[in-house]
C-alpha cells in the first residue's frame, strides 16, 4: 500500500458515514475516485458508482456498501440526558464507557455513552445495559441546555474511535463493515487504469449506501445500472476468535484470503469462473454456505429487474459491530487482486445461464 492508498483508507476509515446520512464519506470516495474513471453517477439517497469506459451495452458492477452503523437521538429528558435508538446493528452492550460524535446542523457534539459504577449496580439486582437504559451525556443539566447545542431528536450519534494497526498485520477500527469494501473496490479502479487495461465493458464501481438496515441502497442502484453481471464484496465473520459457533457459523479464519459463498442469490456459473480465476492466480480462498440469503447487498442485485448473475467475495473479519472491527492487511490485498483478476479476464457478453 503506497501512501496515497494510506491516506485514502485513513480519511475514509476515519469519516463517519452512518446510515441515512452517507455524504461526506460518498465524497471522500468519489474524489479518489475521479481520476481512476470516466465519469459518475449518483442517485437521489446517495448510493455513487465511477464508471469506467462508460456507454458500452454490456455492463459489469464490483460493489460495496458505504454506511456504518451509528444510533438515533430518541428522546431528550428533562435533566439533559439524551437516550437513543439504533439505526442498524448497533450494539448497547458496549455502549457504556463508549464516547460519541453527535452530528448536528451546529457541527459535531462531543458526548458519552455514561453508565453507574460497578460497586453500586452488583449483587442480585445487576444492571445491565439495554436499549432502554442506555443514554448519552453531552455535559448539560437540561433539555434547553442540550437543544441549544443543536441536538435534537432525529440527530445521530456515531462512536468515536479512530484506524489503527495491530503488530502490522492487521487493520482495527471501527467501520470497517463495510467502508473497507469500498477501499478495495476503489484499488480494483486504480489498478485497472494505471496498467491501461482496455476494459471490452462499462465497469460500474459502485458504493452504495442504506445497507445496514435492509440492503435499501444497493436495490435501488441496481435498478437505475440494469447491470449484467455483479461482484458484491463485504465482510464476514472470523469464526475462529472466541464465542462463536462454528458448526452454525461456518469455518472462516483472518489470514486464510477471501471467502467466496455458496448460496441461492449467488450464481454458481460465476462463482465456478471467480473460483477458476483465484485458483489461475495462485489466490488462497476459503468458502462458506447460507441456507438462505447471503444478508448482503448480493441478495438485492441478484434479484433485481430480470436476475443479474452475481457473487460475493467477503473479507474475513474479527468482531463485527464494534469499534474494534479487525482484518488482516494480506486479506484485503488478495480480495483486491481476486476482484481485478476477475474483471480484467471477463469477456463482454458473457452469457452466464445455466439453460441457453
Amino acid at each position: 500500500m503506497d501512501k496515497k492508498s494510506k491516506k485514502f483508507l485513513y480519511d475514509y476509515l476515519n469519516n463517519t458515514s452512518p446510515t441515512g446520512f452517507e455524504t461526506s464519506g460518498q465524497k471522500i470516495w468519489l474524489d479518489y475516485l475521479k481520476p481512476y474513471s470516466d465519469e459518475y453517477i449518483s442517485d437521489a439517497y446517495g448510493s455513487v458508482a465511477a464508471i469506467l469506459n462508460p456507454g458500452k451495452k454490456y455492463k459489469v458492477v464490483i460493489e460495496a456498501h458505504a454506511d456504518e452503523i451509528s444510533w438515533f437521538v430518541k428522546y431528550i429528558a428533562d435533566d439533559g440526558y439524551i437516550y437513543v435508538t439504533r439505526n442498524g446493528g448497533s450494539d448497547h452492550l458496549i455502549a457504556p464507557s463508549m464516547r460519541v460524535n453527535i452530528l448536528t446542523d451546529k457541527g459535531v457534539v462531543k458526548g458519552i455513552f455514561g453508565w453507574p459504577a460497578i460497586h453500586v449496580r452488583i449483587g442480585e439486582k445487576e444492571v445491565t445495559p439495554t436499549t432502554d437504559n442506555i443514554f448519552i451525556d453531552v455535559g448539560c443539566s437540561s433539555k434547553k441546555e442540550v437543544e441549544e447545542l443543536g441536538v435534537h431528536v432525529g440527530c445521530v450519534a456515531v462512536f468515536e474511535d479512530e484506524l489503527t494497526e495491530l503488530n502490522g498485520k492487521y487493520l482495527t477500527g471501527r467501520a470497517l463493515d463495510n467502508r473497507i469494501g469500498g477501499f478495495m473496490i476503489a484499488e480494483v479502479a486504480r489498478r485497472i487504469t494505471e496498467k491501461k487495461i482496455k476494459l471490452p465493458f462499462s465497469l460500474y464501481v459502485v458504493n452504495a449506501v442504506q445497507e445496514e438496515i435492509g440492503l435499501r441502497g444497493a436495490e435501488m442502484i441496481s435498478r437505475k445500472i440494469k447491470p449484467d453481471v455483479a461482484i458484491i464484496t463485504d465482510v464476514t465473520h472470523d469464526t475462529s476468535s472466541p464465542l462463536y459457533d462454528k458448526k452454525k457459523q461456518g469455518d472462516q479464519k483472518c489470514g486464510l484470503g477471501p471467502v467466496l459463498t455458496y448460496g441461492p442469490a449467488v450464481q454458481n456459473n460465476l462463482l465456478k469462473m471467480v473460483i477458476e480465476v483465484a485458483e489461475k492466480n495462485k489466490i488462497q480462498f476459503q468458502r462458506a454456505a447460507v441456507s438462505r440469503s447471503t444478508g448482503t447487498d448480493t441478495d438485492s442485485f441478484a434479484y433485481s429487474g430480470e436476475g443479474v448473475p452475481s457473487a460475493l467475495i467477503s473479507l474475513p473479519l474479527k468482531y463485527m459491530h464494534t469499534t474494534v472491527e479487525t482484518v488482516n492487511k494480506q486479506d484485503m490485498e488478495q480480495v483486491i487482486e481476486l476482484m481485478y483478476q476477475f474483471v480484467i479476464s471477463l469477456k463482454s457478453g458473457h452469457d452466464f445461464r445455466y439453460i441457453k
